[in-house]
């Protein structure tokens, strides 16, 4: 029995040399198998210098315990492990680290055998070493038991330091490249008639053709087959490719199914063309062909690790040399940047949220970034420079910062935290050998993990630490990666360091979609060169705004529109804080600035509107209350000496509110890194709407306040109201819509007619005038053709005369137009006065009757006839077009003509609330309802695209590609899809125009 005193020296002894469970462990040491070493301090230090010395003792019992035969096994094992540092260090070292190793030990007592050897050739064993290892493996599971042994000795190399990341990765890579050999050996065993008609190569991808391979991972291959030269038999190729098929469907099962041992691991042959879908073995001119044709640049970019290991190699390097100047070829495809970015943010959507966090692969700012940014600029630029073309990342990696196409302090940083990110990944899969990429969430395996990287003091917090930084490191750097080395080659401030060519940097920009990379050049020259804080500010900033710009449709013009404003505001001490200390300004600026010509133009003439991007208290895009407008709207015309700067100070405010909703629609479009893009299209255009309806009545306000002031003092010799039509009384103006408007006046008390008449034309003359004189902020045009008599009738009426014009000569037309009446400026009782008197009108008593239906489909079918532009493409027509916003809009008012007067809900002046008021009084089915409220919402969106990108209002899609391909982005359809974006338009707009025949013409508008 252990005397106290000591067991208490002993238990001390154990937690100062890192056991956590010292009475376990104890007891082990007081084992019967560790009896005769137990006092040896070597051990002890040996088992305290492990990742996890309570695993390693636990191990080395069990090791002992398996040893065959007599007790002479086992002391040959004691006295080697005590006498042989080597042996002792690598394995406990495996024991301490490895679960999975430790069980293979004890399956296999005898093969810690192979730790034992110290030679030079076993430091840094190649294929063919491994070759020999697995030389006598005639089976699946003497396979995977030679694997195993071979795996071990790696293991054990690896956790002793005795080689490094990139030395471990690359002996993983050989073995399985010998295995691969060995599996293929084995079926063309069982085979050989299948053997004798084909040639097959088999050529590794991913982790394992960048000889790259972790412990645990899919190994990547692609098959190419072709007929014997020798066949006896002249077996045609169709018979050749079904017996390479055998072969290679067997020698993936060997590597891959459960057997007693376990599985090596999954051989996936999906890479190959048409994925899961195609042929598992092709001919190489079938290869040739698929790839010249279909393949999407993901799969020249997988191309790049393409590396023949095993079957056939002659015919495997023809493969590669036939393929090879494709993939050098594909960073001039259309969209190869964005195509490239798009796979990678596809990857990091699907990462289940709860474990986003702990991706050391996939998660930002983990591996994968670092291989797509290096793989990235691998394609564009090792199309001239062949140094730039190996598979393996750590090499390209230092091959691009050779060749100045990276910086070398980034390069240095993104060497040491991929290294340690893949070396974190490696001890998880060692532990269980299993494949995972999630950091454990336990303690105790944390701590394994970061003893095992050296982290000894507190493993935990360290290793949590050092994982953090590198993975935020790897994030900063994985865009800056890309844009940084542009900005070198500009402002030239580091004499002697390698840096991009001109050729290399316009290669650069045109791969990133810049159509004028000279033109981009002077640009980033212009802002970045220098040695002021301005210039250093923006050489801070334009690695991330030009990912952004690059983001877009238009990089170009993002580019530029940036320089001019950094040129208008650059002086302003807050502009540059503003962008680099706020996180969402410079993205924001960035969207804005390149997504089209409005909002730019809107900005250049009062570029201090950029505060608004901020997201601190000065800013915000969210919409102002029509309240708050109208109050800072007439304070401005208050301060104002007369009407023209009255209207001219309202007209600035409009500017700017302009700009807000626009920048808001395109960030809300866009979506931002921290904010995914609205989903609910129709909150978007309804925020739109509403924001532009609310700016024109408090415009429309304010300037009729600075005409009154300006003619007649505080008062008006009549009572005066505007009131809003179309869709501004709908609440649903566009960017480019007209403001369609009724002038209603009524002279007050001891005022003659015409002097109140005289008042009321010189005031509207004068509202319009001013708000279309030409100046910096957008014209207003007041539009007053739904006046009774239209165009040939007076611009403004007394009420008296309106009641008497609807009395007598009112035609259906008008009361369908007036269901958009709604006061938006002026004398609010004459306002409320006007609704009550064409309510009656709007929402006739017992609805329309037939007669007045039958009138309303007759104008509308002329519509559709007369008023289409000729040229134009009916079915790409937003407004007049099968399904457009018209289609709709006369749909959802002929319910509300003919049940207005039964359904409260109806009386709504807005498109999408009457649809769904009318939706709840069952006048359509749910689905119809559905279906028309999207197909007027995508019409919308289209419009407010149309005005955004172009900066003029259109019905139309744009015909020029870049226009279109930024329509589409603000539609949320990726670059290269435009042809989606259409056709989702016609078949909306067609879904809807069914909708339409059967409610607005047909039986079901009878009702």
């Amino acid at each position: 029995m252990t005397a106290p005193g000591r067991r208490s020296s002993t238990f001390t002894r154990l937690l100062r040399h890192g056991f956590t469970d010292p009475s376990a462990a104890e007891r082990l040491l007081d084992s019967t198998e560790l009896a005769p070493v137990r006092d040896d301090p070597v051990l002890l230090e040996a088992l305290g210098a492990t990742a996890d010395p309570d695993l390693a003792l636990h191990g080395l019992v069990r090791l002992l315990e398996a040893q065959p035969g007599p007790a002479t096994a086992r002391r040959e094992l004691l006295d080697t492990l005590i006498a042989a540092k080597p042996l002792r260090d690598r394995l406990l070292g495996v024991l301490g680290a490895s679960a999975a190793l430790a069980d293979h030990l004890i399956r296999h007592p005898r093969d810690w055998e192979a730790l034992v050897t110290y030679e030079p050739r076993d430091l840094h064993p190649g294929v063919e070493e491994f070759e020999r290892g697995l030389a006598e493996a005639d089976d699946p599971v003497s396979l995977r038991v030679a694997y195993r042994r071979c795996l071990l000795s790696i293991a054990a190399r690896d956790v002793c330091g005795t080689t490094d990341l990139a030395e471990t990765a690359a002996e993983l890579a050989d073995l399985a490249t010998a295995t691969l050999r060995a599996a293929l050996r084995i079926a063309r065993a069982a085979a050989p008639d299948d053997a004798a008609l084909c040639r097959l190569a088999v050529i590794a991808m991913g982790k394992c053709g960048g000889h790259e391979l972790n412990y645990v991972s899919d190994v990547d291959v692609i098959f190419v087959g072709e007929a014997a030269g020798d066949a006896v038999d002249g077996a045609d190729e169709g018979k050749a490719i079904r017996s390479a098929t055998k072969l290679a469907s067997h020698m993936m099962r060997i590597c891959s199914e459960t057997t007693v041992e376990g599985s090596i691991w999954p051989v996936d042959a999906n890479l190959r063309p048409e994925g899961r879908n195609g042929p598992l073995v092709r001919t190489l001119a079938s290869h040739l062909a698929y790839y010249q044709r279909w393949a999407k640049t993901w799969e020249f970019q997988a191309l790049l690790k393409a590396r023949p290991v095993a079957g056939d190699i002659e015919l495997g390097e023809e493969y590669v040399a036939a393929l090879e100047p494709l993939v050098w070829k594909a960073a001039e495809r259309e969209n190869f940047v964005a195509d490239v970015q798009k796979m990678r943010r596809r990857v990091v959507e699907n990462i289940p949220v709860a474990e986003v966090d702990r991706e050391l692969k996939l998660g930002p700012g983990g591996l994968r970034d670092v291989e797509f940014a290096v793989q990235l600029l691998q394609l564009v630029h090792g199309r001239a420079d062949i140094s730039l073309r190996s598979g393996t990342t750590l090499d390209a990696l230092h091959a691009l910062a050779a060749g100045g196409y990276v910086g070398r302090a980034d390069a240095v940083q993104l060497d040491d935290a991929y290294r340690f990110l893949r070396s974190m990944e490696h001890r998880i899969q060692l532990y269980r050998l299993r494949r995972t990429h999630l950091v454990p969430e336990d303690e105790t395996d944390l701590r394994r993990i970061g003893r095992s990287l050296g982290l000894r003091a507190d493993p935990v917090a360290e290793l949590t630490r050092e994982w953090k930084r590198h993975t935020s490191v790897v994030r900063r750097l994985h865009e800056k990666l890309f844009y940084r080395p542009l900005l070198d080659a500009v402002a030239q401030l580091a004499p002697g360091e390698a840096r991009l060519s001109a050729e290399a940097a316009r290669e650069r920009l045109v791969a990133l979609g810049y159509a004028d990379p000279a033109a981009a050049l002077r640009h980033l020259e212009a802002l970045a060169s220098g040695v002021t804080r301005k210039a250093a500010i923006q050489r801070t900033l334009l690695p991330v705004l030009l990912g952004w710009f690059a983001d877009s449709a238009d990089p170009d013009a993002g580019l530029l529109n940036f320089r001019k404003v950094s040129d208008a505001l650059g002086k302003t001490p807050w502009y540059l804080r503003l962008l680099r200390d706020e996180g969402a300004a410079a993205e924001n600026l960035a969207r804005v600035l390149s997504a089209g010509r409005l909002a730019p133009d809107l900005l250049m003439r009062a570029p201090e509107a950029v505060a608004l991007l901020g997201d601190g208290d000065g800013g915000g895009l969210d919409p102002r209350p029509r309240a708050h407008l109208e109050q800072e709207t007439l304070a401005a015309v208050g301060r104002a000496e007369n009407a023209l700067q009255g209207v001219t100070a309202a007209r600035g405010v409009r500017r700017r509110e302009l700009f807000r909703t626009c920048a808001a629609d395109i960030v809300g479009s866009y979506g931002t890194e921290t904010q995914p893009a609205e989903a609910d299209q129709g909150a978007l255009v309804d925020r739109v709407g509403g924001a532009v309806s609310d700016l024109t009545a408090a415009t429309l306000a304010g300037t009729l306040r600075a005409v009154v002031r300006d003619g007649w003092g505080d008062t008006l010799p009549t009572h005066f109201a505007v009131i809003g039509m179309g869709r501004f009384g709908g609440h649903e103006l566009g960017y480019g819509s007209d403001a369609d408007v009724l002038f209603v006046h009524e002279p007050r008390e001891g005022v003659g007619e015409r002097e109140a008449a005289d008042a009321a034309n010189k005031v509207v003359s004068e509202m319009r005038r001013l708000l279309q004189i030409p100046s910096a902020d957008p014209p207003l045009l007041i539009d007053a053709d739904l006046r009774p008599e239209g165009k040939s009738g007076p611009l403004v009426r007394t009420l008296k005369s309106y009641e008497a014009y609807y009395r007598r000569w009112s035609l259906v037309w008008e009361s369908q137009a007036l269901l958009r009446a709604e006061p938006v400026a002026g004398d609010e009782e004459l306002g409320r006065r006007f609704i009550d008197l064409v309510d009656p009108l709007r929402y006739p008593a017992e609805g329309l009757g037939d007669e007045a239906v039958r009138e309303i489909r007759r104008l509308k079918a002329r519509m559709e006839s007369e008023r289409l532009p000729r040229g134009a493409d009916p079915k790409l027509h937003t407004k007049l077009g099968p399904g457009g916003l018209s289609d709709v809009e006369w749909t959802v008012q002929l319910l509300q003509l003919r049940h207005g007067w039964a359904e409260p809900g109806l009386r709504t002046t807005r498109t999408r609330e009457a649809l769904a008021a009318a939706r709840a009084a069952d006048l359509l089915s749910g689905e119809d309802a559905a279906t028309l409220d999207e197909a007027w919402v995508l019409a919308t969106r289209v419009r407010n695209a149309v005005m955004l990108v172009r900066g003029r209002a259109g019905d139309t899609f744009p015909s020029a590609p870049r226009e279109l391909a930024a329509v589409g982005r603000y539609l949320g359809y990726s670059p290269g899809h435009v042809g989606d974006m259409l056709d989702a338009y016609r078949r909306t707009t067609r879904r809807a125009r069914a909708v339409v025949e059967e409610l607005f013409y047909g039986a079901a508008g009878e009702r």
